[in-house]
């Protein structure tokens, strides 16, 4: 690796002009899984009154996606390398839009949780495909580290158009209507993308591995069920199983690796301390900051009585500070360095979660939008650099397995902070004190209660509220003060981590 960019690269580049109109189209695919995991979260209390999901069903609905799309991840990006990028990304994006149907008119939590799943499916080409793209087109390192940086400040453009579009049609039609707006973006990514995307594989792909698919498949959901299982339920002999069934298979995935002539994932690429140290930092960074953007939303209304659109608006300075974050983040880091950028947004956001730990019921918003604002700053600097680092450590023949990587340590971080930090704000939830007459229901979840509090006298229903409230709040500041000591720690591992790690890589 050397800051000088190839001869070949060069004339590649030179002879792709219509690259960033390319570009644009890569970002739709983006956008439109950033806004169907915004819209999920603001639409939950809804699903949650007309569907009435238990707790655990409630927390599935909002994992089982993260569960499938780790899972299969790895397993898509290389499909793609094989078979070709811009083949798979149309594709998945085509399943998205109709799968997301599916999502809008399911009438009970099981078939709202399988329809999820599907989704992951599907869900799984689209991002890994898109990275690996983005390393394809662009050779030149500032450009991609550009590239890059829109890339990731259109997901958090995404985290920001979700919920307010989200609201709208949340305050206008009923929830389904908020995974009906992905089929107008999967339209333009799929007739657009036909004309302007260039077809990319690897030249040596050999076969895809599907013994190494399954392996993937069941060790990704074993191990993040087992910690589901026991983060809800304690160390039960079910968590203890699937645990050790999904480790034997991740096991048995990585020795399988080694030995295949063509692996789906090549097992060096971990070698590489910065491609590593950015991949765990993606990983612990969503988990800890899972617990507040799956709750951020029902603390606004549910909590606060805002209403779908106004909180959505709540959310859009975390999505201004990212987006605005992202696209300096690669010439920050060339003219500082890779981990001061990322270390330091990594500490930003711990202490932005740390400061919010002191939230109560009635915390006032000019708070609210400020630790808001210092976390998007946060994610933007450190997301966008770890995936430039990510992007410019493996030859571009291998983009998609990497590709694949970072969105499975993103993905899986989001599955296991739900998982964990979820189970946290749950449990301090369900031990509330309500007065007599206190439904069972009321004490699954918070919107649980807001329903049964419509059947209950106005006095007892008054005071259910207010105890179920407060357990609320006080779960999601323990959560986020997990999570504020994740990224603290974080933060100070990637500090040797990325220790002389640089972005002025050749293509």
């Amino acid at each position: 690796m050397t800051s000088t960019l190839r001869p070949a690269a060069t004339t590649e580049a030179v002879k792709r002009p219509d690259r960033w109109l390319a570009l644009s189209v890569l970002v739709l695919a983006v956008l439109l899984v950033a806004v169907d995991a915004t819209v999920l979260g603001l639409a939950t209390p809804y699903i949650s009154e007309d569907l009435e999901p238990s707790g655990t069903q409630l927390l599935w609905i909002g994992d089982v996606y993260s569960f499938v799309i780790a899972g299969l991840l790895v397993s898509m990006g290389s499909l793609g390398d094989r078979v070709g990028r811009k083949r798979i990304l149309l594709v998945g994006a085509t399943a998205f839009g109709l799968i997301s149907v599916l999502n809008a008119y399911a009438t009970s939590p099981g078939m709202m949780i399988a329809a999820r799943a599907l989704l992951g499916v599907a869900g799984a080409t689209l991002m890994p495909a898109t990275l690996a793209l983005i390393r394809n087109l662009f050779h030149d390192p500032r450009e991609r580290s550009l590239a890059v940086g829109i890339w990731g400040a259109t997901a958090s453009a995404g985290t920001a158009v979700g919920p307010i579009v989200g609201g709208f049609l949340l305050g206008h039609f009923w929830w389904g209507s908020v995974f009906l707006i992905n089929l107008p973006v999967m339209v333009v990514l799929v007739v657009v993308g036909i004309r302007t995307l260039p077809e990319s594989r690897s030249p040596k792909p050999g076969p895809w591995d599907l013994p190494s698919v399954l392996l993937s498949l069941v060790g990704m959901i074993g191990v993040v069920y087992a910690v589901k299982e026991a983060a809800s339920h304690g160390f039960t002999w079910v968590a203890l199983a699937t645990g050790l069934l999904g480790a034997a298979a991740l096991y048995g995935f990585v020795r399988r690796q080694l030995t295949l002539p063509a692996p789906l994932l090549d097992m060096r690429l971990f070698r590489d301390r910065g491609f590593s140290g950015a991949v765990l930092a993606d990983l612990l960074t969503i988990l800890g900051l899972s617990g507040l953007v799956f709750f951020l939303s029902q603390y606004l209304q549910l909590v606060q009585g805002r209403r779908p659109f106004e909180a959505g608006l709540a959310e859009l300075p975390a999505a201004v500070g990212a987006v605005a974050a992202g696209l300096i983040a690669g010439r920050a880091a060339r003219r500082f360095s890779v981990r001061a950028v990322v270390c330091g947004g990594l500490a930003a956001i711990g202490l932005a979660l740390a400061f919010l730990t002191t939230i109560g019921r009635s915390t006032g918003y000019p708070l609210l939008g400020t630790a808001l604002l210092v976390v998007g700053v946060g994610a933007g600097l450190s997301f966008t650099v770890t995936s430039d680092v990510i992007l410019s450590s493996v030859p571009k023949d291998q983009a998609g397995a990497a590709s694949a990587v970072s969105e499975t340590a993103y993905e899986l971080g989001a599955a296991l902070g739900i998982a964990v930090l979820g189970s946290i704000v749950t449990g301090v939830y369900r031990d509330f004190t309500g007065p007599a007459g206190t439904p069972a229901s009321a004490h699954e979840s918070l919107g649980g209660a807001v329903e049964a509090a419509g059947h209950l006298p106005a006095s007892t229903a008054a005071e259910m509220l207010s105890s179920a409230r407060e357990a609320f709040v006080d779960g999601l500041g323990t959560a986020v003060g997990v999570g504020a000591a994740v990224l603290l720690a974080t933060a100070a591992a990637a500090w040797f981590l990325l220790r002389g790690q640089r972005l002025d890589h050749s293509g």
